[in-house]
């Protein structure tokens, strides 16, 4: 009997995978450069081989059945495996070793992430580094599907299944526009600007910086009114410039070319915040241990 993994072919998990992103025949044939009935004769025979409807099929949308859901999981880490693999022998062949995916906050790339990768590049020169710049939340999710080996965020709240190490801690600045009549000199606490507009992170991409500027707000008596959320430095720059509302960032971002603005070291307060490095504890990268070495020695 030939078993289900002997049927199944990489273009099948790409086939689905695509769809499963786009969810609409069209847009994924052309991205995969086949005709819709071609995609649709493959998604047909995959779902014939797993003997499951991975799709839920209407007039007007393409949805994926919860079958299909996990399937979806899973079929993500195949596909990253393979890539790693292609990745990792183009690499022994050219003298290298390996490869590292590394997720990062904005803040990480100002502080700790350069000196490390320094480091590491010079200890290490034959494994290479793959970076991008997402959220906390965006982080963990390529983290569980292995597309990231290494996370660096604001937040230690991780899925059980993850090691997270304290990397960098420091204070808090406020971001003003230069005209804002409250100078350096004047400044007490943030109490003074209760009545003001915060531009601030989303509270559900990063609960815990999110929680401590909440919590810095009500030492001085008050609530924040959170008037915009981004987590991009130089949007949040932008909208304080423009009068849109003040913010709260880590220190480390608290340099810019942007002279609408400037900053308030925030000292006297209980409150720092932290930056994390965030790994799942089985991953299965064989450069990541070299990395995580010398993370954890520091």
């Amino acid at each position: 009997m030939i078993s289900v993994a002997n049927q199944l072919e990489l273009r099948h998990l790409n086939y689905f995978k695509v769809l499963a992103e786009e969810l609409h025949y069209r847009k994924a044939s052309e991205l995969l450069f086949i005709s819709q009935s071609a995609l649709s004769q493959q998604i047909k025979h995959l779902e014939d081989i797993l003997k499951v409807k991975l799709f839920e099929r209407t007039n007007r949308k393409v949805l994926l059945s919860d079958a299909g859901a996990v399937f979806y999981k899973d079929v993500l880490q195949v596909l990253n495996k393979v890539e790693m693999a292609a990745t990792n022998i183009k690499l022994f062949t050219a003298g290298n070793t390996g490869q590292i995916g590394i997720g990062f906050v904005a803040s990480a790339m100002a502080s700790v992430l350069p000196a490390l990768l320094k480091q590491f590049n010079t200890d290490c020169p034959n494994i290479r580094f793959r970076l991008d710049e997402l959220s906390n939340a965006e982080q963990l999710v390529s983290l569980t599907n292995e597309t990231l080996d290494l996370g660096f965020m604001r937040s230690n709240h991780v899925p059980e299944g993850f090691i997270s190490k304290r990397v960098f801690t420091e204070t808090f600045s406020l971001v003003l526009p230069k005209d804002h009549p409250i100078t350096n000199a004047e400044f007490r606490n943030i109490g003074q600007f209760r009545e003001e507009n915060f531009i601030l992170f989303p509270n559900d991409q990063s609960q815990l910086y999110y929680q401590q500027i909440v919590s810095l707000c009500a030492d001085q008596g008050f609530a924040p009114k959170v008037a915009h959320r981004s987590i991009h430095a130089p949007t949040i720059f932008r909208l304080v410039e423009n009068g849109m509302g003040l913010s709260v960032i880590p220190t480390s971002l608290a340099t810019t070319e942007n002279s609408g603005i400037r900053f308030i070291e925030l000292t006297d307060i209980p409150q720092q915040t932290a930056l994390y490095a965030v790994w799942k504890k089985f991953n299965s990268n064989p450069a990541l241990p070299y990395l995580l070495e010398m993370l954890i020695t520091q």
